[in-house]
């Protein structure tokens, strides 16, 4: 959608303007990457600074036992373990947009503010080395400790390049990296299968621009269509590019998908605008016969 929205601003959503499309796809996702990495690296010096401040606290004048005995289980998580021996991560980490990304006073803060947690407590009091357990610590970092951290968020946004505009692809990242492992590769975390997926949506939707156009004008009736917003249209021509070319991606997928991003991206009338032309146009097309839908193939 981004991509769209970048060539119809530059006056080149057309067919030609394709090859450009997939150069601004492949450095949002490249951007995305770097985000998820320097994110990642975060974790990583959380987990070391436990180690400093347990020495920190056993070099007091004169330290207590809880002092001496401070817990570094963190330290040796074997989920962030798998990451750093991942040769593709340790090798983006030293990329010149990532590499002197992390802010060791925000690692600091975050660290403190992390210990303050029951989750966390609740994480040093257990024996529990799961890749399950030792995921979920991390997790609770990122979604609770880092994202609901205004002050936070408003660093990487000042900070971080394309923050603001690729947050959400970092997200889908991380979600991918917490469904999977750390041994993933990180020269190519969106599959192969996705990646051709968003080229061919990309190249449906240009080619087939008047033709969406055809199908989505006479249902604009009841909405006054110079105040539109474009990323609803924009929505709309991948909706319904989804639902009459893509054979194996359900209607009831298409149409949710697209009101859930329309919510999220939009105004906050958009996802019931979206719902309502896409369910109308559907309705029309299945009374023509024209909606093709087929089982994915599965994988022995």
């Amino acid at each position: 959608m981004q991509t769209l929205y970048t060539l119809e601003s530059m006056g080149n959503a057309t067919p030609e303007g394709y090859q450009q499309g997939v150069s601004i796809l492949n450095d949002k996702l490249k951007r995305g990457m770097d985000l998820l990495v320097i994110s990642l690296s975060y974790f990583q010096h959380i987990a070391e600074y436990v180690v400093l401040h347990a020495a920190q606290k056993a070099s007091k004048y004169l330290p207590t036992q809880e002092d001496l005995n401070v817990n570094t289980k963190l330290a040796g998580n074997t989920f962030l373990k798998q990451l750093t021996a991942n040769a593709s991560y340790n090798n983006y980490v030293q990329e010149p947009t990532v590499a002197h990304a992390v802010n060791n006073e925000w690692v600091k803060k975050l660290f403190l503010q992390l210990i303050d947690t029951d989750a966390y407590q609740s994480y040093i009091e257990s024996e529990d080395r799961t890749i399950a357990k030792e995921k979920e610590i991390f997790r609770f970092v990122w979604e609770k400790i880092m994202l609901e951290n205004e002050s936070f968020m408003e660093y990487f946004s000042e900070e971080l390049t394309g923050w603001e505009d690729d947050k959400e692809m970092t997200i889908m990242l991380m979600e991918n990296l917490f469904k999977s492992n750390a041994k993933v590769n990180f020269n190519r975390l969106i599959s192969e299968e996705k990646e051709a997926y968003s080229h061919e949506l990309l190249r449906t939707v240009l080619e087939k621009d008047e033709f969406c156009k055809s199908l989505i004008h006479p249902k604009l009736s009841n909405w006054d269509t110079e105040r539109v917003a474009l990323i609803d249209l924009l929505l709309l021509k991948m909706g319904v590019c989804e639902l009459l070319f893509f054979p194996t991606i359900p209607t009831k997928v298409t149409i949710n998908e697209y009101i859930e991003i329309a919510k999220r991206y939009s105004t906050p009338q958009s996802g019931q605008f979206v719902n309502g032309v896409l369910d109308n146009i559907l309705k029309d097309l299945v009374k023509e016969n024209k909606i093709n839908k087929q089982e994915r193939s599965r994988k022995s």
